[in-house]
């Protein structure tokens, strides 16, 4: 004869207490939360862009603003981290318009972008495009020589993205491809190639007989100039997250400070690769998918004793240059170059927003909100538009877009003051040099305001 399973005679047991308990429940008086009642989905369904940012901006403050004399500067060479290269308040019109376009190679795809800002000497102009393909520009808009710098064994489309630099008659490429080329800025002729290993895609700065860069967004390379041969490499943490385009080393007489993919900011005796100290941009923004991504993409920038650098995840740092200390941390990204002028900094934030900040303490001094989303509307809110820069130019903050607008803002109130149409709109930051406001467009046109 075959016994009950014990769970079968417990049965009617379990049933009996969980009756009972039931009717006990119901015996106590529902207590009623008072409030508006919401469906618990719609928050996930419907997001307001305005919920997830848990940290409320202070008010806006108009505060004078003592900028250095324009400078009539006759070449941009390099990233603005960098002091030796720095024209930190170059001479422009107050409202420049587009005077010439010209191509300069592909233009933004869905697989390619152009992430290389322009770079002037000796009256020309140099561009990379999404391609690989770099493009010398005269002053008038007169194509004067292309190069194709990708490796023979690969083919189009294989990568993109890369940088520029040029100094003392030769122009540094930095591609997609992990490689670095130096060329001839006369005619485009190849001096040498360095082979990096990695994705070469950050821009390389050069710094007495080195050239510096990123590559892989977690090794620094520093090559000899005239032969190209590798003179020694660092290190830093891995990250599978990046932003394409690693930001230019930042260097001074000492030190060459590299940005990490992973957040980390890591300085070395610029002739050695000893390391001098290691300092973090972290911190994320609560609500934001984006913020997990702690590339730092606010490029280092050298003001006398002090390193700022920012990322797109809702940090901006400023550190001692000589030991890597924090001064101060303030709650907006950079998603582009800081720019320090007047004892402020410039940056567009992680909210597309441009803003203001007191340079010796980040505190807040104006904020002045951008185009945000392309399609602002329930489940189409996704792609949002690129802000490039900015640059400080003329007396005003000056903004090249991805909706087709630059901007030009006035430094102590940000009021918006100007714009200028760019064609097919902006895909890289805009730089300054004899009076002329270049940036290339997401059409693969080179632009020039004056």
């Amino acid at each position: 004869m075959r016994s009950k399973p014990i769970f079968a005679a417990r049965l009617p047991l379990a049933l009996a207490l969980g009756g009972s308990l039931i009717l006990s429940a119901c015996n106590e008086p529902e207590t009623i939360l008072a409030g508006k009642r919401e469906p618990v989905r719609s928050v996930l369904q419907n997001p307001d862009p305005a919920d997830l940012d848990v940290s409320v901006a202070p008010e806006n403050t108009t505060q004078a603003i003592s900028l250095p004399v324009a400078q009539n500067n006759g070449s941009w060479t390099h990233s603005i981290g960098t002091p030796a290269y720095r024209t930190v308040h170059p001479a422009l019109s107050a409202a420049p318009q587009r005077i010439w376009s010209a191509n300069i190679g592909q233009g933004d795809s869905r697989r390619q972008r152009i992430t290389a800002d322009p770079v002037v000497d000796a009256g020309r102009i140099f561009t990379l495009d999404s391609g690989s393909t770099v493009t010398a520009t005269s002053t008038s808009g007169e194509t004067l020589w292309q190069a194709d710098v990708r490796p023979e064994r690969d083919d189009a489309g294989d990568a993109t993205g890369g940088g520029l630099a040029v100094k003392d008659g030769t122009l540094y490429v930095s591609s997609g491809y992990g490689v670095l080329t130096a060329l001839d800025t006369t005619n485009g002729g190849v001096r040498w190639t360095q082979q990096l290993d990695a994705t070469g895609s950050g821009a390389p700065t050069v710094y007495g007989d080195l050239v510096y860069l990123m590559a892989g967004d977690d090794t620094g390379w520093a090559i000899d100039t005239k032969t190209g041969r590798i003179s020694w490499q660092v290190t830093g943490p891995t990250s599978v997250s990046n932003i394409l385009g690693a930001p230019a080393p930042a260097l001074t007489d000492e030190l060459a400070i590299f940005a990490f993919g992973s957040g980390e900011l890591q300085a070395v005796f610029r002739k050695g690769g000893l390391r001098r100290w290691d300092a973090s941009v972290l911190g994320e923004r609560p609500g934001r998918a984006l913020s997990k991504v702690d590339d730092v993409t606010g490029t280092p920038v050298v003001v006398g004793n002090t390193v700022y650098a920012g990322n797109q995840a809702g940090r901006m740092v400023a550190l001692d240059a000589v030991s890597g200390m924090r001064q101060w941390t303030a709650n907006d990204g950079a998603i582009d170059t800081m720019y320090p002028i007047g004892g402020s900094i410039f940056a567009v934030t992680d909210r597309n927003e441009l803003v203001r900040l007191d340079a010796s303490d980040g505190s807040r001094i104006w904020g002045t909100r951008l185009p945000n989303y392309v399609k602002d509307r329930p489940k189409k809110i996704a792609e949002v538009y690129a802000h490039n820069g900015p640059v400080v130019a003329g007396g005003r903050v000056r903004v090249a877009s991805s909706d087709g607008l630059l901007r030009s803002f006035d430094p102590v109130s940000g009021a918006l003051v100007g714009t200028a149409e760019i064609p097919g709109g902006a895909t890289t930051a805009p730089v300054v040099a004899g009076g002329t406001l270049y940036v290339v467009g997401r059409n693969g046109q080179l632009h020039a305001f004056r």
